[in-house]
């Protein structure tokens, strides 16, 4: 009788079986390396757009009550971007609060207020988790953190509330062991703004996409401090 050579159903089976795991090993790492780039992604994402978002806040903070002509009553109502504002010793600040802040700054010197992004508004709205900025009472817009109703590409969630951190922290100039001067209590304000000497900014942000290791989405937390050099007093106006 001839010898046959060739494999056994068994061993036809048993191989398909060791085919099919590795397969299957190979087909996880790819999979858990893509969900791990997309976290990563979309993480990195997340921390650019609020980074961003952190530095132009405080950019433009910085610049309150810029008056280099020092024209006395120059301050005007953010609400209506016209007429003398509530208070003039508010100065370049008429509202602040935990959530929001308004500033002016007469950046083309020409002593008014009132052309472009001379007037500005940061608006924290808890509910739809975004950061609203308007410029010259010409329409709120989302500044970070946009609703999917305007169709614009959102990155992050905005979720101060949540986590029970406010976007702005004030304090005085008041000589502390710690350099950072007192904060003033958010009852005490508007009335305290003139003693504004320095403003915190924090932003507290959660990735739009949950993390792939996790199910959570990734939690970002960026501070900064901000002096508005313009806003000390002067006894010239």
């Amino acid at each position: 009788m001839r010898d046959e050579k060739g494999f056994t159903l068994v061993e036809i089976l048993v191989a398909m079986g060791l085919g099919t795991l590795m397969l299957l090993a190979i087909y996880m790492a790819v999979d858990s390396a893509q969900r791990s780039s997309r976290g990563i992604e979309s993480k990195v994402v997340a921390q650019q757009d609020a980074r961003g978002a952190l530095d132009l806040m405080a950019m433009e903070i910085r610049m309150a009550s810029f008056n280099p002509n020092l024209t006395p009553n120059i301050w005007v109502n953010p609400a209506t971007c016209g007429g003398a504002a509530a208070s003039q010793t508010y100065r370049g600040i008429p509202a602040a609060t935990a959530s929001s802040i308004a500033i002016e700054m007469d950046l083309n010197e020409n002593s008014s207020i009132g052309d472009a992004n001379e007037i500005i508004s940061y608006n924290y709205d808890a509910g739809n988790s975004y950061i609203t900025r308007e410029t010259n009472c010409g329409g709120t817009q989302p500044f970070l953190g946009d609703t999917t109703a305007n169709q614009n590409l959102k990155t992050v969630l905005v979720v101060n509330g949540a986590a029970g951190v406010p976007l702005f922290r004030y304090y005085d100039g008041t000589h502390t062991a710690d350099g950072v001067g007192t904060e003033i209590p958010a009852g005490s304000l508007p009335g305290r703004i003139p003693d504004i000497r320095r403003i915190e900014i924090t932003l507290v942000v959660d990735t739009l996409n949950n993390d792939p290791n996790t199910g959570a989405p990734r939690r970002i937390v960026y501070s900064t401090s901000v002096i508005p050099r313009n806003h000390m007093p002067s006894y010239s106006y």
